[in-house]
């Protein structure tokens, strides 16, 4: 899921969501995560395409998703990112 055509977007979101707070604006930004919003403005994608990213990653729990004041903000998962990165690795 990661490696299909759209999985380099998905790959680029983890990579910017290690450190997204020079890209995004304090109203999309939270002391746990981003906005859909902001990830779609930093990495120039439509927001319905940022948010159908987002929600696949965070179903398959590279994310974690919190509703706070109307919104989504996501975070990464750092060991389950690294429980994942360990499996292909090991040639999974």
């Amino acid at each position: 899921m990661l490696k299909v055509p759209a999985g380099e977007d998905r790959l680029e979101i983890l990579e910017w969501m290690r450190n997204p707070a020079g890209s995004a604006t304090p109203r999309d930004r939270d002391a746990d995560g981003v906005s859909s919003t902001s990830v779609a403005a930093a990495l120039g994608m439509s927001l319905p395409v940022a948010s159908a990213h987002l929600d696949l990653l965070a179903r398959l729990g590279l994310l974690r998703a919190e509703r706070t004041g109307g919104r989504t903000v996501y975070r990464r998962d750092e060991y389950r990112i690294a429980e994942v990165k360990h499996l292909f690795e090991k040639g999974w």
